[in-house]
């Protein structure tokens, strides 16, 4: 399957909330869901009513749409959070927090993680001092992620770091805006998480 390159606003209207693919623009009255909440297309307004597998798979893709992620990629990711001791739903959720192109976007380098990830792949930030360029790159416990020596000088990145001090960092990142970098002191709770998932139905399809 091929990534998703249409608009992103008709992904938001199919799942019926807002997956603030769009960075600042989702919190304003031009959101497509506050304007037209409705499926897009032409049965978009008619009501119908869902199986339990198919609210268990829309939940899925929600949160595949979210962080960008293709099924393959999605996959892994479960099967590896079962895997690991704890609650897999948490533990899924956890793994998809700590992708290098999330982390950038928590740090408030990007309206979106589809910028953070652009940003990502065109190398401009380090991993404990080192070039990572893969947006998948699994970060951990005390990793400073950093953005690098030769673009801490663009206008880009000026920009970013006066948006960045101004935004609210989740509480498992330590973040110096002025010096465009970010440590990790603890691993994200499920509490940490503000987004509207619910992940126990992701479990449950993949446990079919």
């Amino acid at each position: 399957m091929a990534r998703y390159t249409d608009a992103k606003c008709r992904l938001c209207r199919r799942e019926g909330s807002k997956l603030y693919l769009k960075g600042d623009r989702c919190y304003t009255d031009k959101c497509a869901v506050a304007r037209r909440a409705y499926a897009p297309g032409q049965h978009g307004q008619s009501r119908k009513k869902m199986s339990g597998y198919g609210i268990q798979l829309r939940e899925k893709q929600k949160v595949r749409r979210i962080y960008g992620i293709l099924e393959k990629q999605f996959r892994a990711y479960f099967e590896e959070a079962e895997r690991q001791k704890g609650v897999t739903g948490e533990n899924l959720l956890r793994l998809l927090e700590l992708r290098l192109d999330n982390v950038v976007y928590r740090m408030g380098f990007g309206d979106s993680r589809a910028e953070a990830r652009q940003l990502v792949r065109h190398g401009h930030f380090t991993v404990n001092g080192k070039k990572v360029d893969i947006p998948s790159y699994q970060t951990g416990l005390n990793d400073l992620i950093a953005v690098k020596p030769g673009s801490k000088s663009t206008d880009k990145f000026k920009e970013l770091a006066e948006n960045a001090a101004g935004k609210t960092a989740p509480q498992w990142l330590s973040i110096n805006a002025e010096m465009m970098e970010a440590r990790i002191v603890a691993l994200p709770a499920r509490e940490d998480i503000d987004l509207p998932i619910e992940e126990h139905l992701i479990v449950e399809l993949y446990s079919r």
